[in-house]
């Protein structure tokens, strides 16, 4: 059977195709002769499928969209507390060129618009590092989101570097306020090159897709970025990834998100999916006119707002039942569903509370559980000590080893098996 995704979005595509509005980036010559009609979408699942329509494999810039990338790399390089020293994370409500800088610090106020970009660029890779050891760190980094080997367009570094009077003057504004302490100019030469590394609208979704996988390339596997770092970029991407257009598109579509004026558009919702589309005409805030659209589109088909609300809490446990009523041998069973976080846990420990089992064994199953976060997973081992210390038999009903280190600690004990039958033969405790 054919996977109806790739023509899902085919239609989208060719629903927004006639829009033929928005302008070419005619300020960098090399942008300005890209072929308007190009177009193209991906869904990249954080499990590493790929799905696209249209231009998917065409090489564009990836300009802006290094943004969020690069600045994962810095603080994954120095640390939090250096990067935030120089880069502020509060949205500007200004364009993404503006001098937007804090009038007693000079900080910038975020990574996402060009002075806290190429503040960022100046903090990835060890203090130290020479300009051209810094840009082999950043495109090593892009290709490790990326999944490939990434390179950079000479030509369009050219001629973006002829015409960047205002990111020098951006850049010379820095150095007098002590945020940048190299030579401008080679800070700006290599923030250009970052902007200038080639991609397609299938790396840019995978780029996006490692993001929405805690970090992790879906394809390679490999660990990109921790955690933490993750946190704070897609954080930053909600609230200024779309310059001054950030509120619209947090109310209108609800993914975390980074624009580039090649036409590209990445979106990371955490957990599902990373999304890209490319179609180089722009809108009066430098976004994709097409791809705006697409997005808008996705979000509304597919409920991928971040904010769309889940399931509630209340349907985590499934059943709390007994089996063997009135047997010598009856067994209280907590059956647990879904994707189980703080609150999910938090149910199944008032479930727990409430009920105050007589029974001398209980049994949480977790058949039809698919996730378990690390907070969940504690309050849940903690509710197995402490039914432990009150005299029950703890099993717990694990098939897919959905339960990482079931270890409940001091006084606890509990048996994983994978099914309820090996419960059921087991011996009762005396």
């Amino acid at each position: 059977m054919r996977s109806i995704i790739p023509d899902y979005l085919a239609q989208a595509l060719g629903d927004v195709e006639p829009d033929a509005s928005g302008r070419l980036a005619d300020y960098i010559p090399e942008l300005a002769a890209a072929d308007p009609e190009l177009l193209g979408a991906v869904f990249a699942t954080v499990d590493g499928e790929v799905y696209g329509a249209g231009e998917i494999d065409t090489e564009f810039t990836i300009q802006s969209i290094s943004k969020p990338f690069a600045y994962a790399l810095a603080l994954a390089d120095r640390g939090f507390d250096p990067v935030l020293a120089k880069v502020g994370v509060e949205p500007s409500g200004e364009a993404f060129n503006q001098i937007s800088l804090e009038s007693d610090t000079g900080r910038p106020l975020n990574p996402m618009i060009n002075a806290g970009a190429i503040t960022t660029h100046s903090l990835a890779g060890s203090p130290g590092m020479n300009p051209t050891e810094r840009v082999e760190r950043v495109v090593r980094g892009l290709s490790a989101f990326a999944g490939r080997g990434l390179r950079i367009d000479e030509a369009v570094c050219v001629s973006e570097m002829e015409h960047a009077h205002r990111n020098l003057a951006i850049a010379h504004m820095l150095r007098s306020y002590g945020i940048l302490t190299e030579n401008p100019r080679d800070v700006v030469e290599g923030y250009t090159r970052q902007c200038s590394v080639l991609v397609t609208t299938r790396d840019l979704a995978m780029m996006a897709a490692t993001l929405a996988n805690r970090g992790v390339n879906p394809l390679s596997g490999e660990r990109v970025i921790r955690e933490p770092v993750v946190r704070q970029v897609l954080s930053v991407m909600s609230t200024c990834g779309m310059y001054d257009a950030a509120g619209d598109w947090a109310t209108q579509v609800g993914i975390p998100a980074k624009s580039g004026v090649a036409g590209g558009l990445i979106g990371a919702l955490p957990g599902q999916i990373g999304i890209a589309t490319f179609s180089p005409r722009l809108d009066a805030h430098g976004n994709s006119v097409r791809g705006v659209s697409l997005f808008e589109r996705f979000s509304s088909d597919m409920g991928l707002h971040v904010m769309e609300v889940p399931a509630a809490a209340r349907s985590i446990v499934r059943s709390n039942h007994v089996i063997g009523v009135g047997g010598p041998n009856p067994v209280r069973v907590f059956q647990l569903q879904g994707g189980i976080a703080f609150a999910g846990a938090e149910r199944v420990v008032r479930e727990t509370m409430n009920t105050a089992p007589a029974e001398p064994r209980v049994v949480l199953d977790l058949t039809m559980v698919y996730a378990i976060d690390d907070v969940a997973r504690r309050m849940l081992l903690e509710v197995v000590r402490r039914l432990t210390l009150d005299g029950h038999e703890v099993y717990l009903v694990d098939p897919e080893s959905v339960m990482p280190d079931p270890d409940p600690g001091d006084g606890g004990r509990v048996t994983v098996v994978k099914d309820m039958e090996q419960v059921m033969v087991s011996p009762s405790p005396s």
